[in-house]
């Protein structure tokens, strides 16, 4: 029984394999053509589809807004009761269906037609209505179904797979990278892969500041007032100039008993580890690790010299679980 269940779980992915090795030899103009058009497009893409391909369609909106494409979906049935008033000329419309026959998209292609809506079609009957229809046509081959040879299942990975490879190829093309995927995606384990250190950093008052020709016992105030167990020195510019940690002070005191009226800049350690704010905090606690070390400054590409904030380990860690 589990020999078969699990052959036959196999044969279902093999099928739909096959199905996506077929499907990149149906990459071609028309694919590049309708990645043109909805470049230039100025409102939103708005994508249709019945039953397994209506799922479909949501995905695929779904993935184009996130990647900064904006898209929305309609019901075909609700299309035949008024939500037609939602598609505009200016909209680009797409229609998903693996026979290109699906009754409930007619009204739909008509309205689109004679309304000059231009129309995309995905589809693996090129003779179909909706690809006879449509301005481009994206030609799905046809697949072998799992369950008998009627369940939707490769023909639906067909669909998903053109519809993502629309995506990323829009994506590429607008040059959206992963700082603007990250507005769009500010939750979840995707967000806190693309926190930067400029999310989590402490900033103005947070940051324990210290002028070089200031005490040690002035540092020292200020290493237990702001908590963090490290200062930021810096000169008369503003500059950093170095950091001065806990650990620095222990190991100062395993050598000296009196240190209190000796200048901060003679014993804090020059040029120390910084970070661009827009770093990943992610590469921000690897680099830490690395160099064992538990604090970093931050700065902003327009001045390396200048410390906009600080991280402390225990941030990062609290906020990349």
């Amino acid at each position: 029984m589990k020999i078969e269940i699990n052959r036959l779980a196999k044969n279902v992915i093999d099928l739909q394999i096959k199905a996506l090795k077929k499907l990149k030899n149906y990459i071609n103009g028309s694919f590049y053509a309708a990645v043109k058009k909805i470049l230039k497009c100025k409102s939103k893409i708005i994508i249709c589809g019945v039953g397994k391909s209506g799922i479909i369609a949501s995905k695929i909106s779904a993935t184009l807004s996130s990647v900064g494409t904006p898209s929305f979906t309609v019901s075909a049935n609700d299309c035949s009761h008024g939500d037609l008033g939602r598609i505009t000329k200016n909209d680009i419309l797409i229609l998903i269906s693996n026979s290109g026959n699906t009754t409930e998209l007619n009204n739909i292609i008509k309205y689109a037609k004679s309304n000059k809506i231009f129309l995309i079609g995905i589809a693996s009957n090129k003779n179909s209505f909706l690809l006879k229809s449509a301005d481009i046509k994206l030609l799905i081959p046809v697949v072998q179904e799992s369950g008998y040879g009627i369940v939707p299942t490769s023909s639906t990975t067909s669909q998903l797979a053109i519809g993502d490879a629309l995506a990323i190829a829009l994506m590429n093309e607008k040059k959206f990278d992963k700082f603007d995927f990250k507005k769009f995606h500010p939750s979840g384990s995707l967000g806190n892969k693309l926190k930067t250190a400029g999310d989590l950093m402490l900033i103005k008052k947070k940051i324990p500041l210290v002028n070089e020709n200031q005490t040690m016992k002035e540092a020292l105030r200020i290493i237990n007032l702001k908590g963090l167990g490290f200062i930021v020195v810096i000169n008369n510019h503003g500059f950093t100039k170095g950091i001065f940690t806990d650990g620095d002070l222990k190991r100062l005191m395993q050598k000296k008993n009196k240190i209190d009226k000796s200048k901060i800049k003679f014993y804090m350690t020059k040029n120390p580890f910084c970070v661009e704010e827009n770093m990943l905090a992610s590469e921000v606690l690897s680099q830490m690790n690395k160099r064992k070390i538990t604090n970093v400054c931050v700065y902003n590409k327009k001045n390396k010299n200048i410390t906009i904030g600080v991280l402390h380990i225990h941030d990062l860690l609290d906020n990349l679980r």
